[in-house]
């Protein structure tokens, strides 16, 4: 078997998520059956994560295997044409069998947008906050995540993860211009809603309705039921991943 990586982007807007649903539209299950049609066999594809529904990814990686030889020029070319105008795919290259899109990835970074005023052009990308925010007190918070390993207060409930420990390397607000932010944040894995669990409780911080202290005990408490609130999926970017 040669296996296969394929860096594509996409649009999470009309989708339930990057993996099959019972029920839903995923990204995952649009390429598996473009990669089936256009090889003529069966392909199953394994993705570097796992984007919750309305989520979009400007980097993601996945791989796939077969038996056949691939023009990899070729088959980009073919399957963005076949693919929906959500979907774009960058590159495909062969690759070793001991690189796993999943397991091999050495980080993830994403991006959560938000604007402080009414924006018509963003608001499908990004989350309207009109109340004033502290935006140093949000960074000093944010700043704290890299001391810690157990993010399970931030962990959607009721989910099958063996471990709640993470190494968050980088966490930050930037400020693009006077109404628009993004909150940045690496690590080598996240779990089920993590990012947003995190925004929305760094929020509660720069609203002045958490303190340093209370943030810190609430990372320290390990209940998703001390945190705050999810924010919106439509406004959070996968934008990287490293091996």
């Amino acid at each position: 078997m040669k296996r296969y990586f394929i860096y594509l982007s996409y649009d999470g807007t009309d989708y339930h998520g990057w993996q099959i649903q019972p029920n839903g539209k995923s990204v995952q299950e649009d390429l598996e059956h473009a990669l089936t049609t256009l090889l003529r066999e069966t392909v199953s594809i394994t993705g570097a994560g796992r984007t919750d529904a309305g989520v979009h990814a400007r980097m993601m990686v996945a791989h796939f295997e077969t038996l056949q030889d691939i023009d990899t020029k070729q088959l980009t070319y073919k399957l963005n044409k076949f693919l929906n105008q959500s979907i774009v795919i960058h590159e495909i290259m062969p690759v070793t069998e001991d690189l796993h899109a999943r397991f091999s990835a050495t980080s993830r970074t994403y991006h959560y947008f938000i604007h402080t005023r009414k924006d018509p052009f963003c608001r499908k990308y990004s989350c309207q906050i009109l109340y004033p925010l502290d935006f140093p007190l949000m960074n000093q918070a944010a700043a704290i995540l890299t001391e810690y390993e157990d993010f399970g207060a931030f962990c959607k409930s009721h989910t099958d993860v063996k471990t709640t420990l993470c190494h968050v390397t980088q966490a930050e607000w930037v400020q693009i211009d006077e109404h628009h932010w993004y909150f940045e944040i690496t690590a080598n894995r996240f779990l089920r809603n993590m990012v947003r669990a995190v925004v929305g409780t760094l929020i509660d911080v720069g609203r002045h309705r958490l303190t340093i202290e209370a943030f810190r005990k609430v990372i320290e408490s390990g209940e998703r039921t001390s945190a705050g609130e999810s924010m919106p999926g439509h406004a959070l970017f996968l934008e990287r991943i490293t091996y």
